[in-house]
């Protein structure tokens, strides 16, 4: 867990003169164009993870000859200068970061495309001194293309509204119908990370028109379990521009947020169509623009020209159904974790819950408090977290900076550095809770670690699944209250419930399959064919670049984003998603 660091580095204006040494040395390297003294200032184990910055991708560089090399190969092109201390921001501090006691700062800088911005994390230098452990640089704005916000913001003329004629009421209504235009983006999908794409695009100039199938702004969470309630902490989920108000619970109920989303869409001027999917496009190489059809609920038509398509529909869009033995003879009701609301009409019955992760625990939990005899059924072993344990990951934005500076914060851990922190984490949680996790093996539930023993992170980031935060169901597991079944345990299911491989039957009225979602992969290839979702390949999971694959970032398939993940995520992302797009419209660079 993040946390001040224990080591003697300096703290105050000793840890300030340290990390100003270091810039002025760094920039004066920089300056020189000397690689070999800039990459000397980073410790042999370091991390440089660069978001467009010195190039217009999400690169992470490890190792000082690493380093050595991309600085000589950018350096150039991009001619970074006025390496200095962030004044605007926290000030320097000693800090713990994944094991690593350190100090971190925040950094301005330079270059050709615009200004930037950034982390340092320095660690005492053989020879004294500080080398660099960690640095992340990010493009903050594009140069001569900054975010209409502030003085920036139109409309500064008093005198610039049409007496007589149109206000502005006319003008949102006439630029949301589209009747005359096509869109610049098309962003699919009105959860976060739709919102949050349109709002930074909408903000950096671009016309954006957001599309969704649901009737009303905000039903992909509205419509959701009765019970639900987001399952980390409220000062963590703020969207881009527009922060919760700080009246608001820690955790988030689904219709709060839901309702939010609706006045976001107003309060922000986005362009939103409900009721509307995408019916199928396809990708014209001479135009260098999508051919779309949309699909309004009444059966009518539009097609649209937009350069660019990003696929905002999230990690849930297409439900899978998992090939249960037997299942076509069973007389009672199936149906996906997707379509479960609340479980009040099944009081009395029998319920069977196939998976384990966060909504089959939250279901099968509301069907037992709803009277239901409930059992889950566990195909794979399952990472536990308590939810005090849970909000670890998170607890940087607990340490005083601004949610701003938390989330540069949170950008400044590469691949390498994060996996630790969260093995690190992961350790700490399991013994914290060992009590609860002895009691659930003791149950027969099995249990891991997560993946790469990194808990339900890097579970989450690799695979979009596999854990539950403890709010209740892993206490009823415990005293027997919600009953466990291996699936390896069954052979097939009856008219009325299934018969394990030893003969015994055991009865259910319901079967709810909470097994999870098809990937993005899969949401491209039924919205665009197989030729597109076989060229831009596996969607979410870390590449072999350390990132997450062809999320927020150019994809093989021209005009094709996708954006997805928390609120956090979304928030932080989105705009990096919108450089790119904004600097592809501007012509400063490829496709």
């Amino acid at each position: 867990m993040p946390k001040d660091s224990d080591s003697e580095l300096p703290t105050g204006g000793a840890a300030e003169a340290a990390v100003r040494d270091w810039l002025a040395a760094f920039d004066a390297a920089l300056a020189a164009g000397d690689a070999d003294a800039a990459a000397a200032l980073f410790a042999e184990d370091s991390h440089w993870r660069d978001v467009l910055a010195f190039d217009w991708d999400l690169t992470t560089t490890s190792g000082r000859d690493a380093v050595r090399a991309r600085v000589s190969e950018r350096l150039a092109a991009i001619a970074p200068t006025n390496f200095c201390l962030n004044e605007d921001r926290y000030p320097p501090r000693p800090v713990m970061r994944a094991g690593v006691d350190c100090l971190e700062a925040f950094v301005r800088f330079d270059t050709s495309g615009g200004a930037c911005e950034g982390v340092v994390r320095l660690v005492p230098a053989e020879g004294g001194g500080f080398a660099c452990w960690v640095l992340m640089t990010a493009l903050r704005e594009i140069a001569g293309h900054g975010e209409l916000l502030g003085f920036a913001r139109p409309g500064g003329d008093a005198f610039s509204r049409e007496w007589g004629g149109d206000n502005w009421l006319d003008i949102r209504e006439r630029a949301r119908a589209y009747a005359d235009h096509d869109p610049t983006a098309l962003v699919v999908g009105g959860g976060q990370a739709g919102l949050a794409a349109a709002a930074r695009l909408t903000h950096l100039g671009i016309d954006t028109l957001i599309v969704d199938g649901e009737d009303r702004i905000g039903d992909n969470w509205r419509k959701r379990y009765h019970s639900l309630v987001l399952h980390n902490e409220v000062q963590v989920n703020h969207m881009p521009y527009m922060p919760f108000p700080p009246t608001w619970p820690v955790y988030i109920p689904k219709d709060l947020l839901a309702n939010w989303f609706e006045h976001y869409v107003e309060a922000l001027e986005l362009n939103f169509w409900t009721g509307t999917r995408l019916a199928g496009g396809a990708y014209d190489e001479a135009a260098r623009a999508w051919e779309v059809t949309l699909e309004k609920t009444d059966g009518t038509r539009r097609v649209m020209r937009p350069r660019h398509v990003v696929l905002a529909t999230g990690v849930s869009a297409i439900p899978i159904m998992p090939d249960l033995p037997g299942l076509s003879v069973f007389k009672g009701t199936v149906m996906h974790s997707g379509a479960y609301t609340e479980g009040h009409a099944w009081k009395g019955k029998r319920a069977l819950v196939f998976g384990t992760g966060n909504s089959a625990h939250d279901v099968a939990h509301d069907l037992w408090a709803s009277g239901v005899d409930v059992t889950m059924v566990q195909r794979a072993s399952t990472h536990i977290v308590s939810l005090a344990e849970a909000q670890k990951p998170y607890a940087i934005y607990n340490e005083g900076p601004s949610v701003d500076d938390c989330d540069l914060l949170a950008m400044a851990s590469p691949f390498p550095v994060l996996r630790e922190g969260y093995r690190i984490m992961t350790a700490a949680s399991k013994l914290a809770d060992k009590p609860l996790l002895d009691a659930l093996e003791a149950r027969g539930f099995r249990l891991n670690d997560g993946v790469e023993d990194c808990g339900f992170q890097m579970s989450y980031l690799q695979r979009g699944g596999g854990y539950y935060f403890n709010v209740g169901a892993s206490d009823l597991i415990a005293e027997g209250r919600i009953k466990v079944l291996d699936y390896a345990d069954i052979a097939t299911f009856t008219a009325d419930g299934i018969r394990l491989n030893d003969g015994a039957a055991l009865g259910a009225d319901l079967v709810i399959c909470a097994t999870g979602f098809k990937s993005l992969q899969d949401t491209a290839r039924v919205l665009f064919g197989d030729g597109v979702a076989d060229r831009i390949g596996p969607v979410w999971g870390f590449g072999d670049d350390g990132e997450l694959r062809n999320m927020w970032r150019p994809t093989p398939q021209p005009g094709l984003w996708f954006i997805a993940g928390s609120l956090a995520q979304c928030r932080i992302y989105s705009k990096v998603l919108a450089l790119q797009i904004k600097a592809r419209e501007a012509g400063l660079t490829g496709r």
